[in-house]
């Protein structure tokens, strides 16, 4: 098994920096301009070969003495839009960018690929292959910049990939991943139900849509559970509702959008088909004649990433190398109803998308992920770094171990 690379201490400091670099200049999806020239200034400093892709992300590649496959690390770029409020932890690496943040720990990615790429570089005449770097813009905009890094040919000679996401609320260095199905298919909806508006003392003359949304918010839960088996792992939850201008007056629509996430098609298709039998039916109950017009309502249903699914040959040898390495290795964690375009990755080669604990309550660093006080232990930046190393390492040099032949 290949020898453990620590990073040592210039290398944790220089780590730490990057990463509060990345946390004081978060950038938008698709506006992720200045992270990808300091990547691009990083990887040249660091005589890494690279390439714009997805318009504002990088691909970078290090070249091994020997012949043989090639594996990927990748880190997302974009930011959030959430105000950062000014804490005790942040005061020196706060927000510069008004009402954008790094909520989800994609500064941290940022630097602990490249702090892997560092080591990595500097034994490039010892790797037996290839290592690809992916600086992947938009995660968190819908269809996902995971699709242009593909169309743009970012994973073409690729044989595997590895994607390592900072977690808030789990304890500082836990690894937490499970082989096949982990992170869920999300759907985003928006509903407008129309009516019939009118003054509140003539409610014989109108159809109140506010009255059929309430009804389909408290009914719909139920439909879909008597449709679903019991043992089925869903959500369906209501993000706004906007109706009406006047206190007095019933409006002539409403509109609500919320999303819902399942673990297969078939389960989301149910959960669609039911919205639309649920709100067929509170059409035809609150029909009027003397309205002089039918309620209706338009549903449109975006569906986003697929589930991620992280192959099963590639976790049993990680968790066999990982156990060996890392106190708090957990190879069977729940079914997480969170969604990740590393999802698209996958669909393509061989890989695994793993989870790396960043709360520390003794430091008082507790938020979950997309929290405006979210923040991270540094210290977990050289977990990360050394996670990326090993496994990197390790697949070159037994690659047969992680992929069936011929994949």
């Amino acid at each position: 098994m290949t020898d453990d690379m620590k990073p040592d201490k210039e290398l944790l400091d220089w780590v730490v920096q990057l990463r509060r670099w990345f946390h004081q200049n978060p950038e938008l999806s698709f506006e992720e301009h200045q992270t990808q020239k300091r990547i691009i200034e990083i990887l040249d400093s660091l005589g890494i070969e690279n390439r714009k892709v997805a318009e504002t992300g990088v691909i970078g590649t290090i070249h091994g003495k020997e012949k043989g496959k090639t594996i990927a690390i990748r880190a997302d770029m974009d930011a959030l839009r959430i105000q950062e409020p000014e804490t005790d932890l942040n005061k020196e690496y706060r927000s510069k960018n008004d009402g954008v943040m790094h909520a989800c720990g994609h500064d941290g990615h940022m630097a602990m690929v490249l702090a892997a790429a560092r080591l990595l570089q500097e034994r490039r005449e010892n790797l037996k292959g290839n290592v690809r770097l992916i600086f992947q813009p938009a995660e968190e905009k819908l269809p996902g910049g995971a699709v242009r890094v593909i169309k743009d040919r970012g994973l073409d000679g690729v044989d595997a990939i590895v994607g390592v996401h900072l977690l808030g609320g789990a304890d500082a260095g836990e690894i937490r991943y499970r082989a096949g199905p982990y992170l869920a298919h999300p759907c985003d909806y928006n509903l407008r139900i129309r009516g019939k508006g009118g003054h509140h003392m003539c409610p014989q003359e109108c159809i109140d849509p506010l009255m059929i949304a309430a009804r389909f918010i408290s009914s719909v839960q139920t439909d879909i559970k008597t449709r679903l088996d019991p043992k089925c792992i869903y959500v369906l939850g209501f993000g706004t509702i906007k109706g009406g201008t006047q206190y007095n007056q019933t409006p002539d629509q409403v509109a609500i959008s919320g999303s819902f996430r399942a673990f297969d098609d078939a389960t989301a298709q149910t959960i669609e088909q039911t919205m639309r039998r649920n709100l067929d039916s509170l059409m035809e109950q609150h029909r009027n004649p003397n309205a002089g017009t039918e309620p209706h309502y338009e549903l449109k249903v975006v569906s986003g990433y697929p589930v991620l699914v992280n192959d099963a040959k590639f976790v049993h040898r990680a968790t066999t190398v990982l156990k060996e390495r890392f106190p708090s290795v957990v190879d069977n964690v729940d079914l997480n109803l969170g969604a990740e375009d590393f999802a698209y990755y996958l669909e393509k080669i061989p890989g695994m998308f793993m989870f790396l604990g960043a709360s520390n309550r003794e430091k008082g660093i507790t938020e979950v992920n997309h929290s405006s006080r979210f923040d991270i232990d540094e210290d977990v930046l050289g977990t990360g770094v050394r996670i990326l190393t090993t496994l990197t390492l390790d697949f070159l040099d037994t690659p047969e171990q992680y992929i069936i032949k011929g994949t």
